[in-house]
C-alpha cells in the first residue's frame, strides 16, 4: 500500500481524531475515546546493528514528518557508547508483519546526527540522559528532554532544550525550579524535592496548532507522591511550554496506574511511568503507560517482563497547577484517561502473542490503507534480551 504524507490529510486527520475524542462521553456507550487502534504489525532491528560508526539502540522517542516522510529518534545512549544523538529514518508500513519472528525489512535508516551543547561539543560521558524528541518543520527546530540525575555524586536538573537540524544548540525552556532533585539520591528523606531518580521527562508532545511543548514526569515529584508500585500509581505532572517565549505555563496532574503485575520476589524490581505522548487534540493526547516487573510470570508465552497500556488523555477539564511546588494535601482534578489498548491483548497471525518492548516513543505516522496511523519504538536500552522495536496500528472508528 502506498503512504500518502500530505500535511493538510495529517492535519484534518488528527481534527477527526479529537472531534471523535470530544464526543466519547461517559455514558454514551463508548469507552474507548470514539476509536481504536488496529494492529498493522511490527518490524525488529537486531541488536548491535551498526550505521554510520554508531550502535543502533536506546531508542527512546519516535517523531513523523510528513513533508519528508521520514521519522526522527532520539537514543538515550548517554554518550557512554557513542555521542547522545539522533537518527534519521523511514519506514515502509506495507512490509510489517504480525509474525514472531519479524525482520527489519521497511526499516531504513538514512542519517545520524550528534546533539551539541552550547559550546558546539559533544556531550562527555554520564553528563546528558536525553529522551524526548519532536521536529518542528514550522521553525524548523527540534525540541527534545534531557532527564537529568539524582545519583550519589551527580545532580543535573530536567532539562527541555531546543537545536538546530544540524544538531546544535538554540535554547532552554524555563523549566520550574520545584522540579530539580534536592536532597538524597533515593527521594525518601525529609526535605528531598523534585523528580526521582530516573522517573523525569520521558517524553514530548507538539500541540496540533505548534504553540505549546508539553513533557511530563514518568511518575510523581518528590513532594506530590510516592513512585508507582503494586498497590497504588503515582501522580505525574504535564508541563507545558509557550514555544514562543520558551516560559513554562500550564501543568495538570496525571495519574499514572499501578504496577500491573507482582514481583516474583519480595526484592522484585517493578514500575510503572508515563513514557511519552503526542496530542491529538486541544490538550487532548494519546499516552504510553508501560509497566516493568522483574521476574514476574506474566500472560503468554512472549514475555518480556513489559506491560504497554495506550490511552486517551484528556486535560481540558483538569485544575491547572502551575506555579504549586507541591499538590500535597491539595484537592485537585487530574488529567481524564480511557485505556485504548493493552498491547498483552494483541496477537500476531500465528496465534502467538505480540512481544512487547520497552515502548517509550509514539507518533502520529503517515496515511496508510486509508487511514491515519499511530507508530511505537521501543528502547532496547542496549541489552540482548531486549527489543528495538515498531509497531504500526492504525486508526478505526469505534
Amino acid at each position: 500500500m502506498r503512504r500518502i504524507p500530505l500535511s493538510a490529510i495529517a492535519l484534518a486527520a488528527s481534527l477527526a481524531i479529537a472531534a471523535a475524542c470530544a464526543a466519547a462521553q461517559p455514558g454514551n456507550g463508548n469507552e474507548h475515546g470514539g476509536f481504536r487502534l488496529n494492529y498493522i504489525g511490527h518490524q525488529l532491528v537486531p541488536n548491535k546493528t551498526r550505521f554510520n560508526g554508531t550502535t543502533i539502540g536506546g531508542l527512546s522517542s519516535l517523531d513523523y514528518d510528513s513533508a519528508s516522510d521520514r521519522y526522527i529518534t532520539v537514543s538515550d545512549d548517554r554518550s557512554n557508547i557513542n555521542p547522545a544523538r539522533f537518527y534519521q529514518l523511514s519506514l515502509d508500513l506495507a512490509l510489517f508483519t504480525r509474525s514472531v519472528a519479524p525482520g527489519m525489512e521497511g526499516v531504513v535508516f538514512h542519517s545520524v546526527t550528534t546533539i551539541q551543547q552550547p559550546d558546539g561539543s559533544a556531550f562527555k560521558s554520564g553528563t546528558v540522559d536525553p529522551e524526548g524528541l519532536r521536529f518542528d518543520r514550522a521553525r524548523n527546530k527540534i525540541y527534545w528532554s534531557d532527564e537529568g540525575q539524582r545519583g550519589i555524586v551527580r545532580i543535573r536538573n530536567p532539562a527541555v532544550r531546543e537545536m538546530n537540524p544540524d544538531g546544535s544548540h538554540s535554547r532552554d525552556f524555563s523549566v520550574p525550579y520545584y522540579y530539580y532533585p534536592r536532597g538524597s539520591r533515593l527521594g525518601i528523606f525529609p526535605g528531598d524535592r523534585g523528580v526521582y531518580s530516573n522517573l523525569a521527562f520521558e517524553s514530548l508532545a507538539l500541540s496540533i496548532d505548534r504553540n505549546i511543548l508539553y513533557t511530563a514526569t514518568e511518575n510523581g515529584l518528590i513532594q506530590d507522591a510516592p513512585p508507582a508500585n503494586i498497590v497504588t500509581g503515582s501522580r505525574s505532572r504535564i508541563l507545558s511550554f509557550d514555544i514562543a517565549s520558551g516560559a513554562s505555563a500550564a501543568e495538570y496532574v496525571y495519574n499514572v496506574d499501578p504496577v500491573a503485575f507482582i514481583p516474583a520476589s519480595i526484592v522484585g524490581f517493578a514500575t510503572n511511568g508515563l513514557t511519552d505522548f503526542v496530542a491529538i487534540g486541544d490538550r487532548q493526547f494519546i499516552t504510553i503507560e508501560r509497566a516493568f516487573t522483574l521476574d514476574a510470570l506474566l500472560p503468554g508465552s512472549n514475555s518480556t517482563g513489559y506491560t504497554i497500556r495506550l490511552y486517551y488523555a484528556d486535560a481540558r477539564n483538569a485544575t491547572d497547577i502551575s506555579g504549586m511546588p507541591t499538590i500535597a494535601g491539595f484537592s485537585v482534578v487530574p488529567v481524564r484517561k480511557t485505556l485504548l489498548l493493552d498491547l498483552s491483548e494483541l496477537k500476531n497471525d500465528d496465534g502467538s502473542a505480540l512481544a512487547q518492548g520497552n515502548i517509550e516513543g509514539i507518533t502520529l505516522g503517515p496515511i496508510f490503507n486509508g487511514k491515519r496511523t499511530v507508530i511505537l519504538v521501543a528502547d532496547n536500552n542496549f541489552s540482548r534480551s531486549q527489543l528495538t522495536q515498531f509497531i504500526a496500528f492504525e486508526i478505526s472508528p469505534e
